[in-house]
This record gives C-alpha cells, structure tokens and sequence, in this order.
C-alpha cells in the first residue's frame, strides 16, 4: 500500500513548488489547504474524520466503535485538537508540540491537559498534533480515525476543522434527530465539502433514540432527504444516512451487550463502513484527486494573475526594443545602399579609361592653351566635388541617425600639374599643311611663336580622333607641332593616370572606415527586466510543470502550457550591415590594373586606346539617371519617416500578447483617409488635388504617394531636355503634380 502514493509525491512537491511561487501568506487558507493535501497526498492511511457540531455526540460515536472511553467526553464540548487514533500494539498517546517537544505517555489520560478545551474554552496554541494509539483490528487495515472539534462555537475550532476535512478520504457527518438542519450545517455541506471536493460522505443520525417513536420516523425521513439531496459519491448499494444512538452504544459496547448494541443502529453502521472502506481503500486515489484538482485550479489561477501581466509588460518592452531595433537596421541597411551605390558611381569615374575617355581632349587643350589650372578647377574639381559630396551625405546621414563615430570628409587630392618640356624647334615652322592644324592658339602657341601654337591645338584634336596606325607613310615622319601635342596628350594621360590610382586608393582607405559611422548600438536590457523575466520564467516552468503532474494522474485542466519566453541577448552589441559590394565589371578592372601598371607605353599605343572626345553638347539624360534621383528622394523620405518613428513610440507596434491589434492599428493609421477639411475652398482645392493625381477623393495616403511616383517618373523634367516644348509641358505638368501632392500629404 506504500508503494502506491509514492507516485503521487511528485504531484505533491509540484503543488508545494507553486505554491511557494505565490508568495502566500502562512495563515491564508489557500496555503493551507496546500499543505493539507500535500500531506494527504503522501499518508498511506485511509482517514476517516468525524464531523459535526459541538455536543453532537462525535467522540462518544468513536469510543462506541472502538470498545472504551479511548478519547475524552463530557456534556459539553471538549474536543480542543484534531485527535488521530491510530493502530498501535497497545493504548499510549502522543503529544507534538510547536516547538518540536515530544510527549510520549501510556494510556489517554494525558489527553486531559493537551487535547482539550481550557475554562475560556479555547484551543492550546502550543500543541501541534495529538495521536492515540489502539489495538483495533479495523485500524489494523490501515484505517485511521480523525475526531475533529464541533463546529459553530468558535471561528479558531471551524478553521482547523475545515483544513482537516481536507485530508480526510472518507467524512462522517453527525445529525442531531432532535433538531432539524440549521442554515450553518447546510452551509457546511456545500462551502466545507461540495466545493472542496469532497463528495465520499456518510451521515449518521443520533439522538433518534431520545424522541417519541412516532416522531422517530418523521424524523429519519426528513434526515434521508437531506442526505439524498447532498450528491454523496459511495460505492453503488450503499446508503449515505445511517442510525447510531451513540450514547447506549458505547454503553452497549462497554458491558458486551451485543443485543444492545444491534439495536442502537451501532452493529449496522459498522459492518456498512468495513464494506464501504474495503472499497475504497484500494483506489484511495478516485477519492483524493478530486480535492487536488480543485485546489490545483486556484493555484493555477494564482499563478496566471502573476505571470499574464508580467508577460504582457515584457512584451511590450520587447517590441518595442524590436521596432526600435528594425527601424534602425532598416535606415542602416538603406543609407549602407544609397553609400554603396555612390561610392560605385565615384569608383567607375575615377577609372582610368572613363577619365580618358571624358577628360584627356580637354585638358591636353587647356594644357596646350596655358589654362590647365582654371580647367582643373571648373571641369575636373567640379564633377569630383559633386561625387565625393554623395558619397559623404550618407555618413553625414547615417551620424544624424545614430550619432556614433563623425564621419571625416572624403578628401581626393589632385597631382601637381603637368609639365611639358618642348623639344628643340626645328628651322622650318612654317610647314602648317597638316590636316586639322588649324586651331585657335594661346599657352604654348605664345611660347612657339603664333601660327606654330595654333597648329600644336589643333594637332590634339587631330591625334585623338584619328588612327595614327593607318597614316601613310609619307605621315610617318611628325611635324613640330603634333610631335609637341602629343607631349600634352601624354602629359595630361600620366596626370589622369596618377590622378585615378591615387583617388581609387583613398576611396577603398575611405571606404573600410565605414562601419564606423553606418552603425548603431543595441545596448542591454535595464536590470528591472531581467530581473522580471527571471521571474516570469520561473513562474511558467511552476506552472508548466504542475500541468504535466496533473495530466500524469489525468486530472484535466482548462488551462494550457505556457511557451518558453524567448532569452533576451542581454549583452552589448553593435549592429552595422554588411551587404555585397557593389564591384565594378573585372574587365573595368582588369584595364584599369593594366593602365596603372604601365604608364609608360609608347605614345601611338596610348593615343589608339582613347575613344573621341565626348561632344559639346548636354546630353539628354538618360531614363536610369532620372530613376536614380527619385531612388534618392524616396531613401531621404523613407529614413525621414524612420526618424520620426524613432522619437514617437507611440508609433511602435503594440504589445498585447497573442494579438495582432497594434500592427492593425498602424497599417489602419498609415492608409486610412486624410481628414475631412472644414472650408468649402479646401474642399474644392483637395478635390482638385485628387484630379490632378487621377485618384478618387477617398484614395489612402499610400495610394497618394503611388500615384506621385508614377506621374514623377512621367513628365520629370530631365526627360525632355532636348525637346523645348514638352520640356515645357513637362514643367507646367510637375509643377501641378507637386503642388496636389504637397496639398493632399499635409492634410
């Protein structure tokens, strides 16, 4: 019989380790209870407890079963402490108390000072448990009795009382014939057992003996009714309303009358008691689970009022931290792109063959002119002013967002300029029948003398549009002044060349600082949330854990396991992106390798790789151009609006957990219609607005930013350079577009 509810001490040390998380008083009745049936849980004995109200006749009942005045009585109520009456080889008592003292005395007589009421008819506080010992043979089963103190005579008394039903596997209710049920006894019934748990009840009626024999069956009727109306939980045959005159049973019992003792009801209740336990002994469990279950269902109850609202504040605290945490990675991965994308742009220009290709007429001109200074600084610092500012912009950015590290500027020097040393003037300059000599002189065409000059420029243009490899021979031998332009030619290409090399090696330097800037910080969590996550990790596994001991002896629960709660990484890391660069083709590269490395080839090898020079004329630009500054406008938009995000975190998700509420309640603010205005005149101006972008006045505010970018792509501008009158319908066109857009978002 051991063996069998050692099984259940996993169940009770489950109960006790929630119970501990619940921080619950000493006294409250719910900690009490707890260890009621912790105990209950564990004893190996079948109790059955005696109840009923003071000077009902419960110790007299128990002397009458067990054969002697064992426990004390007297006319007034004496029971001053729960007595358990045990099997024992012979009659001795056992007295704990508080303080750990052991009173060990053969016979009962010591019951007398510690198990009863004192002159104020108060209980001892300093006694902890009483126990008698007895040598019965229905004790000998493994059954023990519990005589409790009578209820309604002191709130002290009906406490213990209703803590020791608890942990008692079968309850005998003792009536009083001479009166009918008073509103606390059947109060009793359903605050004390129903709702408890506890359903194996017997009631025995005493005092029948006292009324006159007529009444005697009125009574009993009335008595089964009340005992057939409380949903007792027998074994099936039995009945739950017994007749024990207790009084001249024990008095039978104690001269051997067994006639007498038939006839006070005492033979009948026993032999029906020895049957009902030899039944539920064995499956002592169907009768003490379902007190656990109900007491399991307060705990757990418990325990959700304590982890549900700390749960929902950490996950409120994490999305949070998460929105925070994904703007910030979002505005990094796209001010990382929009760097990427211009320092491509600045490397693909300072590839030498597109310097060349751009720059070499020109400035092997303004070289020959003497004006390679005011060329290098309104052609050449120009444009690379313009690509190092955007690639700059992004740092610049990137420090505005997440002030980490200041970004230094992007600082690409130029060479010294070049140097042309002229070869000896031959006798004869006057030979000008070259084709394409003519040109408009100055800088060296001073320094050779007039019309020498002139030829030296217009050789330039010469040299770079012509294949010199097909010349006929008669060409093989150079006049002065194309041997003198191809020294410019050379001269500007060995700039360019040292020019690309050194801006192509600071940008890759510049470059390898970036994930200084174009980072942020994601710090730890405050302790006050560590702390509470802790907490509301171990407040799920006690309750998770009461779940699984509680499904192991299939009690059933309305109440489903908690998931474990993500760890928080509660450490210092930066966060900083790392997508693929974006690399120029290999045969850029290759080309731009091979220029670097030899930069001393012959002059025809140099002069043959260069393409003509681009023309005067502003080209109209291309379709990918305009794309790539809307690209840009919409990056400044979007990280705009990050920041914003950023200082209102009233904008961030919601956190209710399991509810997808606060990502409703964005998508319904970001797309929901702008505001009704209140004049008839704005009225009119939005329904214009609307019109000019083709949408229908109840368009979203997304549906307003789509249809802007498509009307922008459309009639920019830039598009129709090269073509005067739609330029113009094309201004006029956008002019509107911006003034309907600008209208419609600051509504």
């Amino acid at each position: 019989m051991q063996q069998q509810y050692e099984g259940y001490k996993d169940l009770a040390d489950s109960l006790k380790s929630a119970s501990a998380l619940l921080n619950l008083e000493r006294k409250s009745q719910l900690h009490q209870d707890i260890i009621t049936i912790c105990n209950h849980l564990v004893n190996p004995s079948f109790r059955i407890a005696v109840f009923g109200p003071f000077n009902h006749g419960k110790s007299t009942l128990l002397n009458a079963m067990l054969g002697n005045r064992t426990l004390p009585i007297d006319l007034i109520p004496t029971t001053g402490a729960s007595i358990s009456v045990k099997y024992g080889s012979d009659v001795r008592s056992r007295i704990m108390l508080v303080d750990g003292t052991e009173i060990y005395r053969s016979g009962t007589e010591v019951l007398q000072q510690f198990a009863i009421l004192d002159g104020n008819r108060q209980m001892r506080k300093d006694v902890a448990s009483v126990e008698v010992f007895c040598p019965h043979p229905f004790l000998e089963t493994g059954v023990e009795f519990l005589d409790l103190p009578g209820t309604n005579d002191r709130d002290e008394q009906d406490n213990l009382v209703r803590e020791q039903l608890l942990g008692a596997d079968l309850v005998i209710q003792l009536l009083d014939a001479r009166k009918l049920m008073t509103l606390g006894e059947r109060e009793n019934l359903r605050d004390w057992l129903l709702d408890r748990g506890i359903k194996t009840v017997i009631f025995v009626a005493n005092f029948l003996n006292l009324l006159e024999p007529d009444e005697q069956k009125q009574v009993q009727n009335r008595l089964l009714f009340v005992a057939e109306s409380f949903r007792a939980e027998l074994p099936p045959g039995f009945s739950n309303l017994y007749r024990v005159d207790a009084l001249p049973a024990l008095r039978a019992r104690l001269k051997g009358d067994v006639a007498a003792a038939n006839s006070s009801g005492l033979a009948a209740f026993e032999t029906a008691l020895q049957n009902i336990v030899g039944i539920l002994q064995p499956n002592r469990g169907s009768v003490r689970l379902p007190r656990v279950e109900a007491i399991a269902s307060q705990i757990q109850f418990s325990l959700k009022a304590k982890i549900d609202p700390i749960a929902i504040e950490i996950k409120s605290f994490d999305d949070k931290q998460n929105t925070k945490i994904e703007i910030k990675q979002k505005a990094a991965d796209l001010i990382y792109k929009g760097f990427i994308t211009s320092v491509g742009e600045l490397r693909d220009w300072l590839a030498l063959p597109k310097l060349l290709t751009k720059y070499q007429a020109d400035a092997a001109v303004a070289l020959a002119e003497n004006n390679f200074k005011n060329w290098q600084t309104n052609i050449l610092k120009k444009d690379l002013t313009q690509l190092q500012f955007a690639v700059v912009k992004w740092l610049y950015q990137a420090y505005d967002f997440f002030q980490e590290e200041r970004p230094q500027d992007l600082l690409i020097r130029f060479p010294s300029e070049p140097q042309v040393i002229l070869p000896p003037k031959p006798s004869n300059t006057d030979d000008l029948s070259e084709p394409g000599s003519i040109a408009v002189g100055g800088g060296i065409g001073w320094f050779l003398g007039g019309p020498v000059g002139a030829a030296v420029v217009g050789s330039i243009s010469y040299l770079l549009n012509k294949n010199i490899q097909k010349q006929d021979d008669q060409l093989a031998k150079e006049s002065y002044h194309q041997e003198v332009a191809k020294l410019c030619i050379t001269a500007v290409e060995d700039y360019l060349s040292n020019f690309s090399s050194q801006g192509l090696s600071i940008l890759d330097e510049y470059e390898q600082n970036v994930d200084k800037v174009i980072c942020f910080e994601v710090s730890q969590e405050p302790l006050e949330f560590t702390n509470k996550r802790e907490s509301l990790q171990q407040l799920q596994n006690g309750f998770n854990h009461l779940l699984q001991e509680l499904e192991k002896v299939k009690i059933l629960s309305n109440y489903q396991p908690y998931k474990e709660i993500p760890k928080s990484n509660n450490t210092k890391r930066k966060y900083s992106p790392q997508p693929k660069r974006v690399e120029t083709s290999s045969k850029k590269d290759t080309g731009v390798k091979q220029q670097q490395e030899n930069p001393a080839k012959n002059t025809e090898t140099r002069v043959k790789s260069v393409s003509p020079p681009p023309p005067k004329a502003s080209p109209s630009p291309r379709k990918e151009e305009v794309e790539a500054k809307f690209r840009d406008w919409e990056l400044n938009e979007e990280i705009a609006r990050m920041k914003a995000e950023m200082h209102n975190p009233k904008d961030c998700r919601q956190t209710s957990p399991g509810s997808q509420t606060g990502k409703q309640q964005n998508s319904t603010q970001s797309d929901k219609t702008p505001n009704q205005p209140k004049t008839q005149t704005e009225k009119d101006k939005i329904t214009r607005a609307y019109g000019i972008l083709g949408l229908q006045t109840n368009a979203s505010l997304a549906e307003v930013k789509q249809a802007y970018r498509t009307l922008v792509k459309k009639w920019h501008p830039d598009l129709f350079v090269n073509q005067p009158q739609l330029l113009k319908q094309a201004q006029e066109k956008m002019h509107l577009v911006n003034d309907a857009y600008t209208i419609l978002s600051d509504k």
